[in-house]
């Protein structure tokens, strides 16, 4: 458990229109944020928490991660009201209009960066807090001057699965994996996470664009093993689509402050820009007014987002993105097809897919066992992408009843909150055997 905890902190990268587009109907969020599953003794009002974090717990991973990178990094990242992550001192306004920018300055805060949002059609202020000024405070401040703009929180978005090279383990018996062809160049496909090694074997037949990081490669062990999931080919490695072009964003380029909400939205516009109709995002974390806006516009504008549900527990509130309306949430399943005891249960959850007692590539030739929903996301995305191959509303709902109908019914009749519309992917499921081999 150790080790696999140590892979998880290493795939974060910390050891690592529809109105005029973005210009979308205002989102206001108010002040009390739902309330997520908080990282140990982050919450002194909720005493309870801080006793309850049980590390030998799949689904305590995600606090521990958490409560891990407050400790690391307390100059750089602070806690929102809820115990989720945020970039100290950041707050993020969506298209504010001139008068409230120039309001925003009279009051003290300042313009640290600005994102046009070519694709979308709006740019991303991120706005340093006045000094001594409470981040909370400033955000409080900022929606009361202009109640009709987007404010939020920089949260900090973090990997729902992990790899663990270490040790196979006990493997049940699972379905082949056996290569198939590869698919035609048409199928394109977009990836949120961190770095991709593309040097990897299991790449050499996928063309793989990359963004982010000012150009620099920084490959990460979960972004790769989420990529070759989705369109990796080897010997005795398949993913869902496999030899699919691949457009691939790294939100974390290995800082402390990767997967922050406005590197998100970046990657989200330059997947527009490209016109890729299908986006994975592997990654999880509380609402945020910015993400629910741009994830909105691009559901209304057609794209597919498909995302993991979270690995907090069967009765943790639900994480975000997965669990906005028209977002693909994905659950995973184990080599016996039964949901891992540690994944999250609700409404969002559209489907259900292989997400353990399986291998994906490990920079930077072999193979490693992952776990998680993050490992199941990715699954269902390459499926998606056969059936999508541009934006298009009608065509984005069709291509999911299309593989809902398709789905292995393995809860509840109908649609449930577990299992989704059902099981699909069992054929994509790399034997776990493969974690003590290098790629070829």
């Amino acid at each position: 458990m150790r080790r696999l905890l140590l892979a998880m902190a290493l795939c974060l990268g910390v050891l690592g229109t529809a109105k005029a587009q973005l210009g979308l109907p205002s989102l206001h969020l108010p002040s009390s944020l739902p309330t997520t599953l908080l990282p140990g003794g982050l919450q002194q009002s909720q005493p309870g928490l801080a006793n309850d974090l049980d590390t030998s717990r799949p689904q305590d991973a995600r606090r521990r991660i958490i409560r891990d990178l407050l400790h690391r990094y307390p100059r750089l990242l602070e806690r929102d009201p809820h115990g989720e992550p945020i970039v100290r001192g950041e707050l993020l306004v969506l298209s504010p209009s001139d008068a409230a920018l120039a309001a925003a300055k009279a009051a003290g805060f300042s313009v640290l960066r600005e994102e046009v949002l070519r694709g979308l059609g709006g740019r991303v202020l991120v706005l340093s807090v006045p000094a001594g000024m409470r981040t909370e405070r400033a955000l409080a401040k900022l929606r009361a001057v202009d109640p009709a703009a987007v404010y939020d929180f920089n949260h900090i978005y973090v990997a729902s699965g992990a790899a663990d090279a270490s040790s196979l383990g006990d493997s049940p018996a699972v379905e082949s994996s056996s290569p198939g062809p590869s698919l035609a160049r048409r199928v394109r496909i977009g990836l949120i996470d961190d770095g991709v090694d593309v040097r990897h074997p299991v790449f050499a037949n996928a063309l793989v664009h990359t963004h982010g990081c000012a150009g620099k490669q920084v490959p990460g062990t979960h972004g790769t093993a989420v990529a070759s999931l989705m369109v990796g080919q080897a010997a005795r490695f398949r993913g869902a689509a496999p030899g699919a072009e691949l457009y691939a964003a790294d939100v974390y380029c290995g800082l402390p402050t990767g997967g922050a909400v406005d590197a998100i939205a970046v990657a989200f516009d330059w997947l527009v820009q490209q016109r890729v109709p299908v986006i994975n995002v592997s990654l999880v974390g509380p609402a945020n007014g910015m993400l629910e806006s741009v994830v909105r516009s691009l559901v209304a504008q057609g794209y597919l987002i498909v995302a993991a549900v979270g690995n907090d527990g069967p009765s943790a509130p639900p994480l975000y993105p997965a669990a906005y309306p028209g977002v693909v949430g994905v659950t995973a399943v184990d080599g016996r097809r039964r949901v891992l005891i540690e994944a999250e249960r609700g409404p969002q959850v559209k489907f259900a897919a292989p997400g353990a007692d399986m291998a994906a590539a490990d920079p930077p030739r072999s193979y490693a066992l992952v776990r998680g929903t993050s490992f199941a996301a990715p699954i269902v995305a390459g499926l998606l992408a056969e059936r999508l191959g541009t934006p298009d509303k009608v065509l984005a709902d069709s291509a999911v009843m299309d593989l809902a109908r398709e789905a292995v019914d393995l809860g509840a009749r109908g649609i449930d909150p577990v299992y989704g519309y059902g099981f699909v992917g069992a054929e994509i499921r790399p034997a776990p055997a493969l974690a003590s081999t290098r790629a070829q």
